[in-house]
């Protein structure tokens, strides 16, 4: 786990360029720096480690291969690397080292950009090759790692990070607010979805992307190396075959990510997803492997999640350690807390995470395993279950009836009202000027200003494979662009801020073809959100955990400290002349929502928090970037 940095031009680029881009990441890679300068001092990439494997200077990067014909620089782990290694030597090729970046860059060197296909991991790699004059950059199947790159006539650079690039001259940190108003609409979209990122002179590789740069023109040609398809094989399986095979499959996920020259534990929150994965490794370790699990702890809230997590602590004898966040803590870490994310973020449920990770570099575990995208590719939201009935039979009314009938039972609000779907299909405009004039409503919605409404848009851009039913349609969507992506990036910037690696098990490109392609009703059959996890989790996890129906996020008290020690935030906020003069706020519609929330509507503190995130991103980090000194890029 690292940053990497490096930079492509027509002549010859200054020899602090790279530095200075690379020492802005310092954090995701505290273990070592380097770089490499070609010939001409026209190609130049740079790196920052975080030592996971050998992490010996035998790793050190940017590491050119034997022939120096190509030399890498990467961000991320190959979980597969053994077996990698052990296929190279059977044709032939000498290892060195027993890192996993010279068995990434011995692969391309065997296989070329096929490589890519013999990959089980998270990473953002830039490889220069001599032999072809072009640098083959790609990013891994879901988009764990980040790759950013800004192009302009005589260069091409690209990081890990938005603040290594926006520092560059000849980059600005002009911003599309039609992205930035969708995500503050829509915290699922917006901002991860698309190539164009916020910065309109920044882009970005899309998950299970390559790219290929010719070095003489600057010419990039992207594709995509990775999908799923409908499998019509997995799609036969028995419901018992899918459970024993999906137990295999994660088993060995987690395997192969407990690999690591340095401690490994896990962030636990008590919930299905976590628990599963502490009590699988729990399974996989020795008896003499001390295993650290790390969990929010929010007390007096309803919404802690301690006393689950509590049952899995005991039930596997880890060593367990707590954060407990307050609104206070936010108040104090907020400056640090937005430099690191770089974006706005959904909730506070983002610092929670970012407390959770300072732990764990508080107790030196470097690695931690987490249970993202279990959500996404199992089905783990109740509201899946409207798509999951769309699945089935309806010629048999009675049946269906009763199906509805048990979802309704167990997750009451799972199914749609119809008066929310009628309020929603309203026009918007309409729906604008009536919150106006009755001083109604939380939509954040009511407080764009009237000549952006139509930057609010969603975009419309994104092809779901052919042959997919309702529920895996939507199940495909969320895993690789609605959802998981934005989550994906509040985990790595998150863990990088503390200089720690996370791994997710269930973000395994051999879990997602094969989940993707079951019947709806091994994923939501028997009225059950994550019914596969669960089925496969029998007699493994602790069984109050394994059949705990409510799903409940990562969740701090946000109204409450809303309500207490960020009060005078949210009334500096709205007040603030800055706030009252950007343009897409409607700011009387902003005043009247915080005059109802201060006089009790406390369920508005998740409206506020838009503005309240949005303005913070602004001041402490786009203004801060915007302050930096100036990188000069050519000699």
């Amino acid at each position: 786990m690292c940053g990497i940095a490096g930079i492509i031009a027509k002549r010859e680029i200054h020899p602090a360029a790279i530095s200075s881009m690379t020492d802005l990441m310092e954090h995701r890679g505290p273990d070592g720096e380097g770089e490499w300068r070609s010939e001409s001092g026209t190609i130049v990439l740079g790196h920052r480690r975080l030592a996971i494997i050998d992490p010996t200077q035998n790793g050190a990067q940017p590491m050119p291969d034997p022939t120096g014909q190509a030399v890498i620089t990467f961000n991320g782990e190959i979980y597969n690397y053994l077996e990698i290694a052990q296929n190279l030597a059977a044709e032939g090729v000498n290892l060195y080292t027993k890192s996993d970046t010279e068995v990434l860059l011995a692969s391309y060197m065997k296989w070329g950009n096929d490589c890519l296909r013999h990959f089980n991991g998270m990473f953002a790699f830039a490889i220069y090759d001599r032999r072809k004059n072009k640098v083959f950059c790609a990013r891994d199947r879901f988009g764990e790692k980040p790759f950013l790159f800004a192009r302009t006539n005589e260069m091409i650079a690209f990081a890990s990070e938005y603040k290594a690039l926006l520092p560059l001259k000849g980059i600005n940190a002009e911003q599309n607010d039609a992205l930035h108003l969708r995500f503050l609409l829509s915290p699922r979209e917006g901002l991860d979805d698309g190539r164009q990122t916020i910065f309109t002179d920044i882009d970005q590789l899309l998950p299970g992307e390559m790219a290929e740069i010719d070095v003489d023109t600057l010419g990039i040609e992207i594709s995509r190396y990775w999908d799923i398809l409908p499998n019509a094989d997995y799609q036969n399986f028995k419901d018992a075959d899918a459970i024993n095979h999906f137990r295999d499959l994660l088993t060995d996920s987690i395997k192969i990510r407990l690999r690591s020259d340095v401690p490994v534990g896990s962030c636990l929150s008590g919930g299905l997803d976590s628990s599963s994965i502490v009590c699988v490794s729990n399974q996989l370790r020795g008896p003499n492997d001390a295993y650290h699990t790390f969990t929010g702890h929010f007390p007096q809230s309803n919404k802690d999640e301690l006393p689950f997590a509590e049952k899995v602590i005991s039930h596997t004898g880890v060593i367990s350690h707590l954060t407990k966040p307050t609104g206070a803590m936010f108040l104090s870490d907020l400056d640090q807390f937005m430099w690191d994310n770089e974006l706005p973020v959904g909730s506070t449920s983002q610092y929670a995470q970012w407390r959770v990770f300072k732990e764990a570099k508080k107790h030196e575990i470097t690695v931690l395993l987490d249970g993202q995208g279990a959500d996404e590719l199992l089905a783990g939201y109740e509201q899946y279950f409207n798509y999951y009935l769309r699945t089935l039979d309806n010629g048999d009314p009675a049946k269906l009836a009763n199906e509805k009938e048990a979802i309704q039972e167990r997750y009451p609000l799972a199914l749609n009202d119809t008066k929310a779907q009628l309020k929603e299909k309203a026009p918007v405009l309409l729906r604008w000027y009536a919150a106006q004039i009755l001083n109604r409503g939380s939509d954040t919605l009511f407080g764009i200003s009237k000549e952006y409404l139509s930057h609010t848009k969603s975009s419309a851009n994104f092809t779901i494979p052919k042959g997919f039913n309702a529920l895996s349609s939507i199940l495909y969507e969320d895993t690789f662009k609605a959802h998981l992506p934005t989550l994906l990036r509040y985990g790595d910037r998150n863990s990088m801020a503390h200089s720690r690696e996370v791994r997710l098990p269930f973000c395994d490109h051999r879990i997602a073809e094969f989940a993707l392609n079951l019947s709806p009703k091994t994923h939501m059959g028997d009225a059950q959100t994550k019914r596969l996890l669960r089925r496969a989790m029998t007699k493994i996890l602790p069984e109050e955990i394994r059949i705990r129906w409510n799903k409940q996020g990562f969740l701090p008290p946000q109204d409450d400290w809303f309500s207490d020690e960020l009060k005078g935030l949210v009334n500096e906020t709205i007040a603030n002349p800055t706030f009252q003069n950007r343009n897409y706020w409607n700011v009387p519609w902003w005043n009247k929502c915080l005059e109802r929330f201060n006089k009790g509507e406390i369920h508005l503190a998740w409206t506020l928090w838009r503005p309240v995130i949005s303005e913070a991103w602004q001041t402490r980090f786009v203004d801060r970037a915007k302050s930096l000194p100036r990188i000069e890029v050519f000699a």
